[in-house]
């Protein structure tokens, strides 16, 4: 598996989760944004604002530009036409029933022939019977539709074994009460030890109403001999009518017989009825058929759902449904359902089988990118089904693992809304629920008993596909991980961090083995681990603080990330990601120390940063020896421990030649000087080899660019102090730059940066630490050459200017880290002094 079908991996084969756009971004802009900048939360808040904002007006044009019509409406329709044939057939019927009691049998009883008597009674009997079959018609077929295993389930299901049944039973409650005293007391609001506790109940499709002939009477044999019989009824009915008043021959009436005058006209009118509501019946029927079994609406609607096979009997039911309301109440009240709606309905069933209808309806919904957007709006606005998704992320029985893995689909496209993901984040225990999806199942490198509570898997969950759950839960997180306040819950949910922390390990044959396939879904599960700490380390404020410092106190989290350095050649995104935890963590004092005293932490970043790059400056790889070259300045920040281990792996000469390679030489000039200042009086020796950089940095400061502009001033103001006055004139000979050039550049700097920079919040202070430099080496020439310059009425502009920005190494968002020692305005006083005294 090379790099390019991990990128692919990304998107999973089943459930085609998408890939955030946060690490994209993150990509594309390189080595522009780090935590030696400042990010404005104009530009890009801690939460995303701008972010969210341009997705909701993305929404709001696509709204305007299309609406994707329901694919159901068909079905509600068809629903509403079968209605009106059938209301329209039922009134005549009732009229034809009126007229045959009150008129015929009431008035005529005695004076009507033998034969229109018994016909009458024949097709009222007959009629009755329809009419009857008819309103349980509905009742039966919907039954029939609940098993969702499949549409007329066979007989085989209705056979099965009681005893069968009970060992199931037995088994689940033995398995129950297992999990009942091996959990915690605290659980959520339904936990999976109830749902395991319940005993199996019947489905209504195969509920035996005999104890005998026990195929025959099932549900969906009853539904279709209802539907027989109505058409047997109707059709007989026809025939009956028809033939009395094609024949007409209802008995002779005699002259002044006035009780059988209007005989004839009765019987007309009660055949014409029969006729018309049998005739309109059969024409219901036969569109029903045309439409169903002829141009195939129900399968068609099923495609344009997308639902597969098993989507037909989600489709039949609303069908159903909808016909059902039309029947039984106004016949625009099916016209009024949507099939959404009709899946967070039946998602709150005390049914298993409609539990999975309406999860299933739901997961589609939301996956398909045409309805999605419509799905999760009316989703995110109904709470309790919110609260329903989340309950179900804890029911953990094998057979209810289809509708758990739609909840974790579901929510998992639900919460990349802001508003929709503080809605899940805000439901009690939902931290808790979402965490019950993470179970680690891997065999070799797992934490000793004293460490890690050991994990009990049962027989049943040999097939549990633990590693989906595992990606879904991951991804949930992520995507709730995005805000500000969810990192806060989610670093104070008991016991989640160290399970997030366990899936940053990955086996060296995973990483390595190029035909590892079967790894897939694992180094998908790394991957998403590895993007969840690296943003909850970022988090910033105090959340942010106790975050990294709970993350850098699990004993696994470094030496896990160092793996996937070590072993992740053939994956440098994740390589990346694992840099990034490390450059977040080093922002604490303590998580720095704890870091850099990890073996082989050090020697990892180095090699990748100083690794010669196989395609380009622009590829992943030039990405990640940046943030390489960033880890590295961070952990030498303040830090003298760190400096020396950094000095013994004897990577100053290498330093100093990368300040040659335009896409690390920012990088390694940050890391030279926090070297310069931090390693101590003990590693002078070590650190004169620094001084070969001096020609290099020399030509630099007159760059155009003012990020490597700032990060060499920097280096210089450092480097110039390990050097004597004769090797600095040299210095200044072998580069052809001379002092008074170098001043001028100083002075430009401060011109042209009049007030504190956003993107370069240093590069005033080190021209002035660079000033003060010079100043202090030659009194006599530098001091006046500054004078004529004009460099004392900068210094005036730069003490009526400076700002707390200036004071800072780091930044976590708009916070300042790592405050020097010395403040900008104290600088300008001392060089201003300088200037006057001198």
């Amino acid at each position: 598996m090379d790099s390019k079908m991990f990128e692919e991996e990304e998107e999973d084969r089943s459930i085609r989760l998408q890939v955030p756009e946060l690490e994209k971004l993150e990509e594309a802009r390189g080595s522009n944004d780090t935590v030696f900048d400042i990010k404005s939360s104009i530009e890009k808040g801690d939460s995303g604002e701008t972010a969210d904002a341009a997705s909701v007006s993305s929404v709001f044009a696509f709204r305007r530009k299309s609406t994707v019509p329901a694919p159901e409406k068909k079905l509600t329709l068809f629903a509403l036409q079968l209605a009106i044939l059938e209301k329209t057939a039922t009134g005549i019927g009732t009229l034809g029933f009126i007229w045959a009691t009150v008129v015929l049998l009431g008035g005529f009883a005695i004076t009507l022939d033998g034969s229109d008597f018994w016909f009458i009674t024949i097709i009222l009997l007959i009629e009755g019977a329809r009419i009857f079959s008819r309103s349980h018609e509905l009742e039966w077929q919907h039954q029939a539709t609940w098993t969702v295993a499949g549409v007329g389930i066979s007989s085989f299901r209705a056979l099965r074994s009681s005893s069968a049944s009970l060992l199931r039973n037995l088994k689940r409650i033995s398995e129950s009460i297992f999990v009942s005293r091996s959990r915690e007391v605290t659980t959520t609001s339904r936990d999976c030890v109830v749902r395991e506790s319940t005993l199996e109940t019947w489905n209504n499709s195969e509920v035996p109403l005999l104890p005998y002939a026990r195929w025959f009477f099932i549900s969906s044999t009853v539904s279709r001999l209802l539907y027989w019989l109505q058409l047997l009824s109707a059709t007989a009915c026809v025939a009956l009518s028809s033939y009395k008043l094609v024949k007409h021959d209802y008995g002779d009436v005699h002259k002044g017989d006035t009780d059988k005058r209007n005989r004839q006209s009765a019987l007309n009118i009660f055949y014409s009825l029969a006729l018309a509501e049998a005739l309109l019946f059969l024409a219901e029927k036969a569109y029903w058929e045309w439409q169903v079994s002829v141009c195939n609406l129900l399968e068609n609607v099923t495609r344009e759902c997308e639902f597969g096979v098993s989507g037909l009997v989600s489709i039949k039911r609303f069908f159903y449904d909808s016909y059902s309301k039309c029947i039984n109440g106004s016949i625009f009240d099916g016209l009024k359902m949507d099939i959404v709606s009709f899946g967070m309905d039946l998602l709150g069933s005390n049914s298993s089988d409609e539990q999975l209808i309406g999860a299933r309806i739901l997961r589609q919904f939301a996956m398909t990118e045409r309805y999605s957007e419509d799905t999760l709006e009316k989703i995110g606005i109904n709470f309790p089904v919110i609260e329903r998704l989340v309950e179900m992320l804890n029911w953990k029985d094998l057979q209810e693992e289809e509708i758990r893995r739609s909840a974790a689909e579901i929510l998992s496209k639900l919460a990349g809304k802001k508003q929709n993901s503080l809605r899940v984040a805000g439901i009690s225990g939902a931290m808790e629920s979402i965490s019950s999806l993470l179970e680690n199942t891997r065999s070799s490198g797992e934490a000793p008993d004293e460490i890690g509570e050991k994990k009990v898997f049962h027989d049943h969950n040999l097939h549990y596909d633990f590693w989906r759950f595992n990606n879904l839960g991951l991804l949930i997180l992520k995507k709730l991980a995005k805000d500000h306040d969810n990192c806060g819950k989610l670093g104070n949910t008991r016991g989640l961090l160290p399970k997030i922390i366990d899936f940053t390990h990955a086996d060296e044959i995973v990483l390595r083995d190029e035909n590892a396939d079967v790894a897939r879904s694992q180094v998908l599960t790394l991957k998403r681990s590895l993007q969840l700490v690296k943003m909850l380390a970022s988090t910033t404020g105090n959340t942010g603080k106790c975050l990294r410092r709970e993350i850098s106190e699990i004993v696994f989290t470094v030496s896990n990330v160092r793996d996937v350095l070590r072993h992740g050649e053939r994956y440098p995104k994740l390589q990346k990601l694992g840099i990034g935890i490390l450059t977040n963590l080093a922002l604490e004092t303590e998580a720095r120390e704890r870091i850099g005293g990890t073996g082989g932490v050090l020697k990892e970043l180095f090699n990748i940063f100083f690794k010669q790059e196989t395609h380009g400056d622009d590829g992943i790889e030039g990405f990640v020896r940046i943030a390489a070259g960033e880890a590295i300045a961070m952990l030498v920040l303040e830090s003298q421990s760190n400096c020396v281990h950094v000095l013994r792996h004897g990577v100053i000469e290498k330093l100093v030649e990368a300040l040659e390679v335009p896409s690390i030489r920012v990088n390694a000039a940050r890391i030279l000087r926090n070297l310069c200042l931090y390693s101590g009086d003990a590693c002078f020796h070590d650190l004169k080899f620094v001084k070969a950089a001096a020609p290099t940095v020399l030509k630099s400061i007159t760059s155009e660019d003012n990020k490597l502009q700032e990060v060499m001033v920097g280096l210089a103001a450092q480097v110039f102090r390990y050097m004597n006055s004769e090797e600095t004139s040299c210095i200044f000979i072998d580069s052809g730059i001379k002092r008074h050039e170098l001043a001028n550049s100083l002075v430009s700097i401060l011109k042209k940066h009049d007030k504190p920079a956003i993107k370069v919040p240093r590069i005033r202070r080190f021209a002035i630490e660079l000033a003060v430099w010079m100043m202090e080496d030659d009194v006599e020439n530098n001091v006046e050459v500054f004078r004529e310059l004009g460099l004392e009425i900068e210094l005036e502009k730069v003490l009526e200017t400076t700002a707390e920005l200036e004071n800072f190494d780091v930044f976590s968002g708009t916070v300042g880290l790592s405050r020097h020692s010395r403040t900008v305005h104290s600088l300008a006083e001392l060089a201003l002094k300088m200037l006057e005294d001198l």
